[in-house]
């Protein structure tokens, strides 16, 4: 199999694709986050699948933390499958599709807006049928993305909406760790982490931690594990695992804990060497754990962007995983670029 896929060379295109991304989308974020502003929603709702939904949950992070607005995910089938109306006239709602034309959540974002919330869509597509529904529709500029596998339109996603939260709130230091992602991103796409490349190309079945806006990270590599390597992976809050999920784990069992270098780190590294003590093999991206094998990061300028430089570094990785394992990441079996649900 050929070394350059097509995922792995538009894994190292990220960097600039975010760079495109703050020169060309500034007019739209500025504008999305003044009506965000003029709006004042006292809640928000999201709606999204796949690798779409875990953007999301990193929104709903970043809003909550950032913004102290909360919010909340809905079913699309809500509006599609059931028919139903949502009051959701003092919220503001964000759809999330690289396409822009799976009908559930055209018809979800439609039903907001009808319902007199403040429809905001992030999609590679502006003229799609999502964009057209919505009052603002974000445009990605990821460029062409030919793999199955989403890696560029997640992270211009993930961007996009802390820009947007940045934005909103005037957040200067935030702002100036997004501007600073080119540079940063370049670097993840360096990272080193093939001890656990090594560790994970011969299992079947592994977990991933994370806990905040990094937990919306791990969501996103238990899907990438199963998608690329048909590797079976389960993504837990730090906070969840020792609930019950615990109980499967063996020795030389891996486990991959993504811990950004914020509030939740600690919390997240004790339960990760607490892992390491009961025989697993845990790999953490901190340097304040014990137990658990520590593997290297590119850190950002502000905690809540650090989960974005995390999953380049570990896109980098899981192609390389998949290729180990003699599977084509470009087309995974079963699956399809753009899946339209109803």
């Amino acid at each position: 199999m050929s070394a350059q896929t097509h995922m792995r060379r538009e894994i190292f295109e990220i960097p600039q694709a975010v760079e495109t991304l703050l020169t060309d989308g500034a007019a739209d974020v500025r504008r999305a986050a003044s009506a965000l502003r003029d709006k004042d929603p006292a809640f928000m709702v999201s709606v999204a699948r796949g690798s779409s939904d875990h953007a999301a949950k990193y929104f709903k992070y970043v809003s909550e933390l950032v913004a102290g607005v909360p919010v909340a995910s809905v079913g699309p089938s809500v509006a599609s499958i059931y028919q139903r109306q949502l009051k959701l006239a003092g919220a503001a709602c964000l759809a999330v599709s690289q396409s822009g034309k799976s009908p559930d959540i055209v018809r979800m974002a439609k039903m907001a807006a009808d319902q007199g919330a403040l429809s905001l869509a992030l999609t590679n597509h502006t003229d799609s049928d999502l964009a057209k529904v919505s009052t603002h529709a974000l445009n990605l500029h990821a460029g062409s993305e030919i793999s199955v596998a989403a890696t560029k339109t997640f992270v211009t996603s993930v961007v996009t909406a802390a820009w947007l939260v940045a934005e909103w709130r005037q957040d200067t230091t935030l702002l100036a760790a997004i501007r600073a992602l080119p540079d940063v991103l370049d670097k993840a796409t360096q990272v080193d982490w093939s001890v656990l490349a090594d560790e994970v190309a011969s299992k079947q079945s592994l977990y991933c931690l994370g806990r905040g806006p990094a937990l919306a990270v791990s969501n996103e590599a238990a899907l990438k594990f199963k998608e690329t390597c048909q590797l079976h992976a389960e993504s837990y809050s730090s906070a969840e695992v020792l609930h019950g999920p615990v109980s499967i784990v063996e020795r030389g069992f891996p486990v991959l804990a993504l811990a950004a270098g914020d509030k939740a780190e600690a919390s997240l590294v004790e339960v990760a060497d607490q892992i390491a003590a009961k025989g697993a093999k845990v790999f953490v991206t901190s340097d304040k754990a014990i137990g658990a094998t520590i593997i290297p990061c590119a850190r950002t300028a502000h905690p809540v962007t650090d989960p974005i430089s995390l999953i380049v570094s570990f896109y980098a990785t899981v192609e390389q995983i998949a290729q180990a394992r003699g599977i084509n990441p470009d087309a995974p079996r079963h699956l399809k670029k753009v899946t339209e649900t109803v």
